[in-house]
């Protein structure tokens, strides 16, 4: 059960902040997982912001696992936030809102933590003050560069304001054909959303050994989806990656509605350096999986051990949920008879999916 991990372990680095915030949307999420009290969910921990949105739906239990021990030294900076801050201060320590003091934000919140991650965060604390928290990771540097150099070659600060106001669907294809989707911004987007781009200063390369297809038409499809079938006025990936904040529209654990909610249920978060495949072996069974991208970085035989754990580990009935960028991943054809999917749900979540560069979203329930 354990070659998944020792093989993405020995091809791509994990000693650094590769994801600063969670790119994948927790609204689509939690419509697919339908998470409800009691329930134990094992969740991917990347940033911690989508384990921390699952406390929302009040589990008995969310184990967020991760091989990176930076990672979670990101989770366990959100967890002291939540604990130290208010709702206003925990938006300037990430970053969703600009900040003058957000040094001072960050020496109350590392005051409360180990010494470890204390040490940790000394060495960011400049990215920190500068970017925020959650624009302190090598994804978020690469959206950065993105930003303030080549953007700026193609659309001015009025035209990116002009494309996050509200509009209707007729009036943003309007806005995307007239003034957006110049031959500089294609240009743009097949440049810096290749696979040799992204994976030099964005995503490790060994994060594309099992692509399939190309990255930068893929790019550029979905994100007219994002431009003109959706509202970019409430996307908040979007925003940041196109200004480097959220903006008016938040992730759903940054709302100021669950705020006290995910407070008063830090609790029940359980954080693991571990593979999720060791979950089996221990014992832990589980009614949901937020597996976000995993299985595409995977060899076809390390994907169905890895699948084969996450049934061992499930109780009847339990969702498992993920993503796929580039690299097509579904239960394993030998597992597929204890596999129960919905496409009409997965079409539907899929569609208004505001982290919009995946390819698919894939939801499955244990028959």
């Amino acid at each position: 059960m354990n070659r998944a991990r020792s093989e993405i372990e020995m091809r791509a680095r994990f000693d650094q902040i590769r994801y600063a915030q969670v790119w994948e949307d927790a609204d689509v999420l939690l419509a697919a997982l339908r998470v409800t009290p009691g329930d134990t969910v094992v969740s991917i921990a990347s940033a911690g912001d989508n384990a921390l949105a699952l406390l929302t739906r009040r589990p008995a239990r969310v184990i967020a696992v991760d091989l990176s021990a930076a990672q979670l030294a990101c989770v366990r900076l959100r967890v002291a936030a939540y604990r130290t801050l208010s709702h206003a201060e925990l938006l300037e320590l990430m970053g969703s809102r600009p900040s003058v003091r957000r040094g001072d934000l960050l020496s109350r919140v590392a005051h409360t933590l180990g010494a470890e991650d204390q040490a940790f965060w000394a060495v960011r604390r400049e990215d920190v003050i500068r970017h925020g928290a959650a624009g302190a990771g090598r994804f978020e540097n690469y959206f950065r560069l993105f930003r303030t150099r080549l953007l700026p070659l193609v659309h001015g600060r009025a035209t990116v304001d002009a494309l996050l106001q509200p509009r209707a669907p007729d009036q943003r294809a309007a806005f995307y054909n007239r003034r957006w989707n110049s031959l500089r911004w294609r240009w743009l987007l097949k440049t810096f959303f290749s696979r040799l781009v992204m994976g030099r200063l964005g995503r490790d390369p060994a994060f594309f050994d099992h692509a399939e297809g190309g990255l930068a038409e893929q790019v550029a499809r979905l994100t007219r989806h994002a431009l003109v079938d959706q509202d970019p006025s409430q996307n908040p990936y979007l925003t940041w990656i196109l200004t480097g904040r959220h903006g008016e529209a938040l992730p759903l654990a940054l709302r100021p509605e669950y705020f006290e909610v995910i407070r008063d249920n830090l609790d029940r978060l359980e954080l693991r350096c571990a593979a999720f495949e060791v979950l089996a072996d221990e014992g832990v069974y589980a009614d949901a999986f937020n597996l976000s991208d995993v299985f595409e970085y995977m060899s076809p035989q390390a994907h169905t051990d890895a699948y084969a754990a996450v049934l061992a580990s499930a109780r009847a009935d339990a969702r498992i949920v993920y993503w796929n960028m580039m690299a097509p991943r579904r239960a394993p054809e030998a597992m597929r008879a204890r596999i129960r999917t919905d496409d009409t749900l997965e079409r539907a979540l899929h569609a208004r999916d505001k982290a919009f560069f995946y390819r698919d979203l894939v939801i499955e329930t244990v028959a």
